[in-house]
């Protein structure tokens, strides 16, 4: 009894706030007892007591669950109760005589309070409301991003109780991303090739005979285009004396080459869905069949291909999982098998993983390449000789760079009423037979779009997509 006593004197002035029956009188915790009858339930916080009073003496009194709730008597009419777990379990008070006074239902609940005031200091402009369901929590309401979500459902999991039978949290997530969740993702491949190549070779041949003659001097100057094998830059010098011949052939070239490639592909998708782009074709590839000695056709895309899956995190932050790649047909790498001849690719390809806000770009492949090859040839000895042994020697040089980067820029968008944007169509026509025959117009009148929109603005200059 000492230690009840002792109880009753330290929690005398710690009376908590509880959810009690419509039949309770006197003070607010305090439990008017009803012999035979049952109350109705008493709300308990997790780790929080309650000391309730009965108007009558009770002899004996015990609880169904103890891990649910933990009861103390501090006299024959008081009761501590302290919330141990979330759940509910029943009270029983029995009299002097063992007779059944009474059955008090007790409910121990989560104690929200603290995670509501937790979550509005953490996410203070998300709308988030927590309430209890049984004996788990549940989280409703909308957020601006997905890192919102988890890091909300991370706060509640600390106060949820924990179930070992599904060995998982009783959280329920009913929360919802609101704003628009909608990106386009703007790619552009920049690609510059740059090629320098010289060439300088001599020779000189002689032949002599008996016969004695005059003495002829001739020359040439070959200067064809090298499309169609003849030789660019030749120099062909002949002397004849008597029965001594010497020609003396004299090339030099030097050729530059610039490649520009550009593609800017661009695709909307739906946050957390795949959005594939190709720009192209299919190039039909012959495969040879093991068991029947068959040729099948299997296509192979080429072009610009893009696939990109968006996830909006928090906000205007993106995550953006990129697949992307610019490709053509290289005839000069065929594969010839059975007179068939099988042309090889030259692709260029990114795939990576980056997080970015709304409007930022962010370089995510780039590529600086420098081939350099050089070529010195000479007849032996001959070349050797002081000044005339340059006309025994050939020399080949070339240089090719190579530079290339590939931006993403991500947007967040919404859609906006058709009349809104502007095709490359809307201000041309086709032409008539007057327009075409007489005038020599490829192109028609001005299209008449609707006025108020962003299409029937008179924009000057370059804009939008341009094709010349």
């Amino acid at each position: 009894m000492k230690l009840t006593k002792v109880l009753g004197t330290v929690l005398t002035g710690l009376l908590f706030s509880a959810t009690l029956p419509a039949h309770i009188t006197l003070a607010q915790n305090t439990l008017k007892i009803m012999r035979g009858s049952a109350s109705s339930a008493i709300s308990v916080k997790l780790n929080r007591a309650i000391v309730m009073e009965s108007e009558q003496a009770f002899a004996e009194l015990s609880v169904a669950n103890p891990s649910i709730a933990d009861i103390a008597t501090l006299s024959d009419k008081t009761i501590y109760i302290l919330g141990k777990s979330p759940g509910r379990t029943v009270l029983t008070l029995l009299g002097p005589d063992g007779k059944l006074i009474t059955n008090v239902d007790i409910k121990v609940t989560p104690d929200l309070a603290e995670l509501k005031e937790l979550l509005r200091e953490t996410l203070p402009r998300e709308n988030i409301k927590v309430r209890s369901a049984n004996d788990g929590i549940v989280l409703s309401g909308t957020v601006s991003g997905a890192a919102k979500v988890a890091l909300a459902m991370d706060l509640a999991r600390r106060y949820a109780p924990f179930d070992a039978n599904i060995s998982e949290y009783k959280l329920t997530n009913l929360l919802s991303v609101g704003g628009s969740q909608q990106v386009m993702l703007k790619v552009r491949f920049a690609e510059m090739k740059r090629t320098v190549a010289k060439s300088l070779s001599a020779s000189i041949g002689l032949t002599g005979t008996q016969t004695r003659g005059s003495t002829t001097v001739a020359a040439g100057l070959n200067t064809g285009t090298g499309i169609n094998g003849t030789r660019t830059g030749a120099l062909n010098v002949g002397i004849t004396s008597g029965g001594l011949a010497i020609n003396l052939l004299l090339e030099a070239l030097e050729s530059k080459g610039l490649i520009r490639t550009l593609a800017e592909p661009n695709l909307v998708a739906l946050s957390g869905a795949e959005a594939n782009f190709l720009a192209g074709g299919e190039f039909p590839i012959p495969v040879a069949q093991d068991n029947n000695g068959g040729i099948t056709v299997e296509f192979k895309p080429f072009g610009i291909e893009m696939k990109f899956i968006p996830t909006v995190i928090d906000g205007d932050l993106i995550n953006l999982v990129i697949d992307t790649s610019v490709s053509e047909i290289d005839t000069g790498n065929s594969l010839i098998l059975n007179n068939i001849s099988i042309p090889a690719f030259s692709k260029r390809q990114a795939s990576t993983v980056v997080e970015i806000r709304d409007g930022q770009s962010i370089a995510i492949a780039g590529l600086l390449q420098d081939e350099f090859r050089d070529l010195a040839g000479q007849v032996p000895w001959l070349g050797d000789i002081p000044i005339l042994g340059a006309l025994f020697r050939s020399a080949d040089y070339s240089r090719s760079q190579t530079e290339l980067v590939v931006i993403v820029t991500p947007h967040i968008v919404s859609p906006v009423d058709g009349d809104t944007l502007s095709l490359p169509t809307d201000r041309v026509i086709l032409p008539s037979e007057n327009d075409l025959f007489l005038r020599g117009k490829v192109e028609g009148g001005k299209r008449t779009v609707k006025r108020g929109t962003v299409a029937a603005q008179d924009f000057s200059g370059s804009y939008g997509y341009v094709m010349e």
